[in-house]
């Protein structure tokens, strides 16, 4: 959650579906960080899932940056910027 402190608030406004191709069953070295869903859906906790690995970190997020970005959603800056910046655990 850093170096932006993610809350609910950052996930209002995103346009279209917010994600695809999330995870279904995952290793359990893997941990899901989000569970969320589009209005009528069920959450899913595939959106976004990490494992450490060696001496860094393995990502996987089936997030729409691709959607939210150029929309200029706020949310979807700050989040991304959390996974930019991410660093295995020392």
């Amino acid at each position: 959650n850093t170096p932006n402190a993610i809350t609910t608030a950052d996930f209002e406004g995103w346009v279209q579906e917010r994600g695809l191709y999330f995870v279904g069953d995952h290793d359990p070295r893997y941990t899901a960080l989000i569970a969320w869903n589009d209005p009528g859906e069920e959450p899913l906790d595939g959106a976004l899932i990490t494992c450490e690995h060696g001496k860094g970190r393995y990502v996987y997020t089936g997030i729409s940056f691709f959607r939210e970005l150029p929309a200029g959603v706020p949310g979807a800056y700050r989040l991304f910027a959390n996974l930019i910046s991410s660093r295995a655990a020392q």
